[in-house]
């Protein structure tokens, strides 16, 4: 079964990015719909309102999947209705399988299961589910719910044309080979939590994520989780980090997983260069070379006169050369530090700092031989 990505509900509404994978080839594929703080999405999301899931594909079609916290009608009003629904015209009409389950429940999740219900005409209806998928009742004394968190998985099989599905036909090798969506899977892997085994505590806020996968990322938590003084040795155990906002930690992890730096947010400037500054720190501190080049590119372009010392100083006391030096020419501007100075700018450099001072003097005398 292909996977086809995941997509992220928190504090009642749909987050962003999501992932999604390309499975145009296969007959079969699951997605998964992550919900973080279901309690808020069952207090804001009214009787008949849903929140709908990013679109994703499985047989060259494209789906969308619709989460309703508190039913879709009034006689479901107790309960959670989900549905798939084609998000396409359809030139011809096809047959198919279909199955929400919870992450945890496996024996739902296995084509022989899948393959034994019933086939659903999305040519005649684009939109089939269960009205009362769960009571919530049910839901919240039940093993599903973790954290005030849940995740819902929807298996899709197509009926091939003019037979009947079986699980043979679902397992056939294709001959395309997908690109590597290892990423992806790593992401869901740190969404869902399942198999999680540290947690830790920042600022307030827990993250669950696998030892395993840090330590084999980071050479500072392969020593915290897996050397001589390590911590957390149980899974009850919580880890507490100081000195390091949540915001920080979390795209951190997220990095850890896929590799792929945090998309830029609808932040104010000030807001943008505390983010990356603070991840910067973060990747420092837990050896991530990676992420920390990505940040001192990131703050490359952020460079003014409000913030041309602050991240100075950050990169001096952390040896990024390269953002360390672009903030150095940037200061080696007459106009530009004139104005850094009428602002006091350089009074942290004078009063924390002044080696750096040092240094740029020595970068302005350099400049004034060259004229």
């Amino acid at each position: 079964m292909s996977f086809a990505g995941v997509s992220l509900v928190r504090d009642g509404r749909l987050q962003s990015p999501s992932s999604s994978a390309i499975t145009s080839g296969a007959t079969s594929g699951y997605y998964l719909l992550v919900v973080e703080g279901y309690s808020r999405t069952k207090d804001t999301v009214p009787n008949g309102d849903f929140i709908r899931s990013r679109p994703f594909r499985v047989g060259g079609y494209r789906w969308v999947i619709d989460y309703y916290p508190n039913g879709e009608s009034s006689d479901d009003a107790d309960s959670i209705s989900v549905s798939l629904q084609l998000d396409q015209d359809s030139e011809r009409p096809f047959m198919a399988h279909y199955e929400f389950s919870f992450i945890d429940e496996t024996e739902r999740q296995k084509s022989t299961h899948i393959c034994s219900e019933a086939l659903f005409d999305f040519s005649d209806d684009n939109r089939w589910g269960y009205t009362n998928f769960i009571r919530r009742e049910e839901l919240e004394k039940s093993k599903h719910l973790k954290d005030d968190c849940f995740t819902i998985r929807c298996d899709i099989i197509l009926k091939k044309d003019g037979s009947n599905t079986t699980a043979a036909d679902v397992a056939a090798p294709l001959v395309a080979v997908p690109p590597s969506d290892m990423h992806r899977q790593f992401t869901d892997l740190l969404l869902t939590k399942v198999g999680a085994d540290v947690t830790f505590q920042v600022g307030g806020e827990t993250f669950a994520a696998h030892r395993c996968v840090l330590a084999a990322r980071s050479t500072v938590f392969m020593a915290e989780l897996f050397g001589p003084m390590k911590e957390g040795a149980t899974t009850a155990s919580v880890i507490h980090i100081s000195e390091m906002v949540p915001e920080a930690f979390k795209a951190m992890l997220a990095f850890i997983y896929n590799d792929t730096p945090p998309p830029e947010t609808e932040e104010d400037e000030d807001g943008k260069v505390a983010m990356w500054q603070h991840l910067l720190v973060a990747a420092d501190r837990y050896d991530l070379p990676r992420l920390k080049l990505i940040c001192e590119e990131k703050l490359c372009g952020h460079i003014g006169v409000g913030t041309a010392t602050t991240i100075l100083l950050l990169a001096d006391k952390h040896h990024c050369r390269g953002l360390k030096e672009a903030c150095l020419e940037f200061l080696s501007s007459p106009a530009n530090l004139e104005e850094v100075m009428e602002h006091g700018g350089l009074e942290d450099v004078v009063g924390t700092c002044p080696s750096v001072l040092v240094e740029l003097i020595a970068k302005l005398a350099l400049l004034r031989t060259q004229v």
